[in-house]
């Protein structure tokens, strides 16, 4: 595999880690860095609906590139939010799960300190939202890495992965 087809995935809970690692692993292999799309959508909206998710889910993918990239969230966030905030999950995001292609996602556990957010809902229950991701990830037989630890931690392991995947 070479560098400039690689694509990874972040996923896991709020305030995981998620973009702090998701940023640097794109500055530090120079590939794209694709943003977590909800966090424009939802910056003048003081609520959302089911539905809201559905084109919020939809305006991430179209965002993928066919090529390398990083990408700061997927389509797995959608489908356990959905789910656990509204106890369904659409036909959207469920198609829209099982089109998208990435090499490896990132798993990042909620070990580290909660950061206050205008646009994050739930800081008591990340534990029992780590485990609906890996269960997922285990589920549909992804590629995934669990990190953990500080920073500095788990950009080790994120490289030793990427190391191991473009050694292949």
């Amino acid at each position: 595999m070479e560098k400039r087809n690689l694509r990874i995935a972040f996923t896991g809970p709020e305030s995981s880690g998620k973009t702090t690692l998701s940023r640097w692993l794109a500055e530090t292999y120079t590939l794209p860095y694709i943003e977590e799309y909800a966090r424009g959508y939802l910056s003048d909206k003081p609520s959302y609906s089911q539905k809201d998710l559905d084109l919020m889910a939809e305006g991430q993918f179209s965002m993928w590139p066919t090529s390398g990239c990083i990408a700061d969230t997927e389509m797995h966030v959608f489908e356990i939010w959905s789910a656990y905030k509204y106890k369904n999950v659409s036909q959207v995001i469920k198609s829209l799960l099982e089109k998208q292609r990435f090499d490896h996602y990132f798993l990042c556990a909620p070990d580290i300190p909660w950061q206050a957010d205008p646009l994050r809902e739930n800081p008591l229950n990340r534990d029992v939202l780590f485990d609906l991701y890996l269960e997922a990830l285990t589920g549909k037989n992804r590629s995934f890495s669990i990190v953990r630890g500080n920073i500095k931690a788990r950009q080790e392991e994120i490289q030793a992965k990427i190391l191991n995947l473009l050694n292949a």
